[in-house]
């Protein structure tokens, strides 16, 4: 039996100038689900992106790391897909969100891209915009702030903890969406809501 493979993609710019900002909270969960899996994502000759499998002989499991900066992330988005020939429905977008509060997480299984660059980029190279997805919150900038700087800035000492939360959250639903699909992973991140 053929395995089924599943991309799940976590939204980030590369690079030390960008590690640990808000804008890459896709980065931080995919650090996470290495973690999670026990392996480490590596970068693929001529491929702008960081990637590492798992497998468990039934499922093949992809994480990636697009190294393309985040307004181009569709690029790297359409060539994981070709490559692995993986549908829309089997990739699992995972990003930031200024419109949640620091540490909130939300699961849907497709959408728009809202005001997110990243998720504009990917729709438009891949011209859909069904994609599974979870949002990390990071909370929107203070009045009078500028957007850009505030996105790529680092959270302060009473956001880390929540933030820290939200990144093993997402890990655990983008677990779940893989062994049990996206109204569980779903479900999973509702219970935490009322629980959590």
């Amino acid at each position: 039996m053929e395995k089924k493979i599943y991309l799940i993609v976590g939204l980030g710019n590369p690079g030390e100038k960008y590690a640990h900002t808000r804008h890459n909270a896709g980065f931080e969960v995919m650090e996470q689900l290495e973690k999670h899996y026990g392996v480490r994502s590596r970068k693929k000759m001529l491929q702008p992106w960081q990637e590492a499998e798992w497998t468990d002989g039934i499922r093949k499991i992809v994480l990636c790391r697009p190294l393309t900066f985040m307004n181009n992330s569709g690029i790297a988005v359409k060539k994981l897909m070709a490559r692995y020939g993986v549908p829309a429905e089997r990739t699992l977008i995972i990003y930031d969100d200024i419109d949640l509060p620091p540490g909130k997480v939300r699961v849907r299984p497709n959408g728009g891209p809202g005001t997110h660059n990243g998720m504009r980029s990917i729709v438009g190279e891949t011209g859909t915009g069904d994609f599974p997805r979870i949002r990390v919150g990071t909370g929107d900038r203070p009045k009078g702030e500028d957007l850009a700087a505030w996105v790529l800035g680092r959270p302060g000492a009473e956001e880390k903890p929540k933030m820290e939360a939200a990144f093993a959250l997402a890990a655990e639903c983008a677990a779940e969406w893989t062994e049990k699909g996206i109204d569980a992973a779903m479900r999973l991140c509702a219970e935490h809501r009322v629980n959590g």
